[in-house]
C-alpha cells in the first residue's frame, strides 16, 4: 500500500530581469517581462523525508550573476529539515540551479537517471551551448558520490519509496526526470524543468534551453497522465505557484514555503486567462 505525503516548495531565489523570450520559443510578445522563481522541494510524512533538488548556493550565484535570497541549506534548516541528516535526495537533472550544494547532504543517497550522468560526462559537453547550464564542480561532486556508493541510477520509471516515483521525461536535458508523489488529494507531479512554467505544458510552449524539442513536447503530454488532476502538476520555476498554493512561511527577503498537497484557492488555468 502506498504511503501518503505532504509536499512543499521552498523558494530560495528569483530572477526578475527576464523577458518572455527567455521562457518561450516563438512567443507572440517576446519583450514582455517574465520573472522566474527558483525552488527546491520537500516530500515528507511520519516515516521519511525526501528532498528533491538542492538548488545553488551563494558562490554559484556570484559566478553567474544570479544572487540568491537564502542559501538552500538554510531554507531546509528553517523548515526543520537538517541537510546533514537527510537520507534521500532526488536530483531531477544536473543543471547548476538544481544540483548545487550536493556536499551539504553527508548521509544522503542520490537518485538520478543514468541518461543524465552519461549526458553530462559525454561528448555533448564539448559544445558551449549545451554545457552552459551545468557546473563542472557539481558533476564532479556527484561522481565522487558514485564512487562512495551513494548514487542510485534509474532508467525510465523508478521507485524511490512507497508512494514516491521518478519518471524520465527528457527534453530540457537528456536525463531529466519528474517526481510523482501520492498525496491525500491523489498523485501530485513535481514537474521540475519538464515544465518550467504552467504555460509550457498547458499550451505546448517550448523552453529555449532544450536538448530535444520532441521529447520536451511529448513530456508536456505525459505530465497530465501522471497526475490525478491538473492542479496537481507543479512546474519548476513559475512564480504563479506562489499564487496557486497557500504560503505557510516567508521572510523579508522573499524566501518562502508553500504547501502543494492541499486544494489550491485558484486553479492555474484561471490565473492564465
Amino acid at each position: 500500500m502506498d504511503e501518503l505525503y505532504e509536499v512543499y516548495a521552498l523558494k530560495y531565489a528569483e530572477r526578475n530581469s527576464r523577458t518572455r523570450s527567455d521562457s518561450f520559443l516563438f512567443d507572440a510578445n517576446p519583450g514582455a517581462p517574465h520573472p522566474m522563481d527558483y525552488f527546491l522541494w520537500v516530500i515528507r510524512n511520519e516515516r521519511r523525508t525526501v528532498v528533491v533538488d538542492t538548488g545553488y548556493d551563494t558562490a554559484e550565484g556570484a559566478r553567474r550573476g544570479r544572487p540568491i535570497l537564502l542559501d538552500p541549506a538554510q531554507c531546509l534548516t528553517r523548515f526543520g529539515v537538517d541537510p546533514e541528516t537527510v537520507e534521500t535526495v532526488v536530483v531531477t537533472h544536473l543543471h547548476y540551479d538544481h544540483a548545487g550544494s550536493l556536499d551539504r547532504f553527508d548521509k544522503a543517497t542520490f537518485h538520478l537517471q543514468a541518461a543524465e550522468m552519461a549526458y553530462v560526462t559525454g561528448p555533448c559537453m564539448c559544445h558551449d551551448a549545451l554545457r552552459m547550464p551545468f557546473t563542472a564542480d557539481h558533476v564532479c561532486a556527484l561522481i565522487r558520490k558514485v564512487y562512495s556508493g551513494r548514487v542510485v541510477f534509474h532508467e525510465g520509471a523508478g521507485l524511490i519509496a512507497p508512494g514516491i516515483e521518478v519518471h524520465a521525461i527528457g527534453g530540457h536535458t537528456r536525463g531529466l526526470q519528474c517526481v510523482r508523489v501520492r498525496t491525500a488529494r491523489g498523485w501530485l507531479v513535481l514537474a521540475s524543468d519538464a515544465s518550467h512554467f504552467y504555460e509550457n505544458y498547458l499550451f505546448g510552449k517550448v523552453f529555449p534551453i532544450v536538448e530535444n524539442a520532441q521529447a520536451m513536447l511529448d513530456g508536456f503530454r505525459r505530465l497530465p497522465e501522471l497526475a490525478s488532476a491538473g492542479d496537481l502538476i507543479v512546474p519548476g520555476h513559475d512564480p504563479l505557484v506562489r499564487q496557486v498554493f497557500p504560503e505557510i512561511a516567508a521572510d523579508a527577503n522573499g524566501a518562502a514555503v508553500h504547501r502543494l498537497d492541499v486544494a489550491p484557492p485558484m486553479p492555474p488555468d484561471q490565473l492564465l486567462r
